[in-house]
């Protein structure tokens, strides 16, 4: 199936042209390279990889969202699909990267950062990118070249030595994610294909440059109004306002409408959403978790889930005033439509700081009663016992 052509674009040219530099088409499928060439090394190196990340416990098993996900991949990579396998990677940060072979990761803590399907979509087209233009090959040749090639084995090499804790695993599949750090143009590149593979599927291409001011936005919250540019947040997809405002001015040029899919998105994600907020919170940066809640919070004003998190973000941050504003948060969502249990042990925990001991019983005894087999049952039952 073809595609029609769109402008590949240059560092110092052509960024906003609305005329092809040249023609691209979508290639055919890719036949698995020999083994004796460069490519085929490099695919038999990333199969290793993916062999170890395919056995991780830190894959986020969820079938119907796995599901949603190969849907999206195959309605965007067309007759690429067969040849696509995408991992749902369970760590807190914004991250995907796909590797010359087919592997995809996506993190989970893009799934927080992201409100409907469409800019899901941008994100996996982006990647199917990188894929169909070969991006990967011409980075690795790229090493070989400038004489970085054993720079560029050495992060596989460290990659394969890092799969014995937490920290280890996640550093693991950032380093197979950095492999794959593109270029200036390449990144480009991604991002004109990434839109015209999402209008191609029926997507709006207008969510693409969205996802780009929400992250940006997010960490000048927690990072006292500067971008943190060491985070893992912008390692392998850089962000300037450049890129935004390039990626607003293309999809603006693009057929109008489209499907942005945020029931469906909302669906898919709610099973899952409480653990992924629990890992963001355990990330200790109170401003950027404060600031994602609030945004989620816009789109669904009495979540108790949400309010609970609020509240948790509050507590944890423990800065002025904030044990007030936990207190409110908590409360907000045992008035919700959805209380959750949990908000009643978090309000036992701050009246118990505060010692206000018999408030702190009552509200440990009705989280205990609501949730008599929860895994910290025993602790906090050693809360009400306690001075009895």
């Amino acid at each position: 199936m073809k595609r029609r052509a769109f402008s590949i674009g240059c560092c110092c040219c052509g960024v906003l042209a609305t005329m092809p530099a040249y023609a691209w088409e979508m290639p055919e499928r890719f036949p698995r390279p020999e083994a004796s060439t460069d490519e085929g090394g490099l695919w038999a190196m990333v199969d290793r990889e993916e062999s170890r990340i395919a056995r991780s416990r830190f894959l986020l098993e969820n079938e119907p969202l796995q599901r949603y996900v190969n849907d999206i991949t195959c309605r965007l990579a067309s007759h690429h699909c067969p040849d696509i396998r995408a991992y749902l990677v369970h760590t807190p940060f914004f991250n995907a990267s796909m590797a010359p072979n087919g592997m995809l990761q996506l993190w989970s803590g893009l799934l927080l950062r992201i409100t409907n399907e469409a800019q899901l979509a941008a994100i996996i087209g982006h990647e199917i990118g990188h894929y169909v233009a070969k991006h990967s090959l011409a980075r690795f040749r790229d090493a070989k070249a400038k004489a970085a090639f054993g720079q560029f084995v050495g992060m596989f090499l460290g990659a394969a030595g890092a799969g014995g804790a937490v920290a280890g695993l996640v550093t693991q599949f950032a380093l197979v994610a950095s492999m794959f750090a593109y270029s200036r143009e390449h990144e480009m590149q991604a991002d004109e294909i990434s839109l015209e593979l999402m209008s191609q599927a029926g997507y709006s291409p207008l969510e693409a440059p969205q996802i780009w001011k929400n992250l940006s936005d997010e960490k000048k919250a927690g990072a006292g109004g500067e971008e943190n540019a060491g985070s893992i947040l912008f390692a392998t997809h850089p962000i300037a306002e450049e890129r935004m405002e390039r990626l607003k001015n293309l999809a603006g040029k693009m057929p109008s409408g489209g499907s942005v899919g945020e029931e469906a998105f909302a669906a898919v994600i709610r099973p899952v959403r409480q653990d992924l907020l629990q890992d963001q919170l355990k990330l200790r940066q109170p401003g950027e978790s404060l600031f994602l809640i609030n945004r989620l919070l816009q789109e669904d004003k009495d979540n108790g889930q949400l309010l609970y998190f609020k509240g948790e973000a509050f507590r944890l941050r423990n800065g002025d005033n904030d044990i007030e504003k936990a207190i409110d948060a908590y409360q907000a969502s045992l008035r919700s439509k959805s209380p959750p249990d949990e908000a009643y042990r978090s309000l036992g925990l701050v009246e118990m700081k505060n010692g206000n001991r018999e408030a702190a019983r009552s509200y440990f005894r009705t989280y205990l009663d609501k949730r008599p087999n929860a895994e910290d049952a025993g602790l906090i039952r050693s809360y009400v016992d306690e001075d009895n």
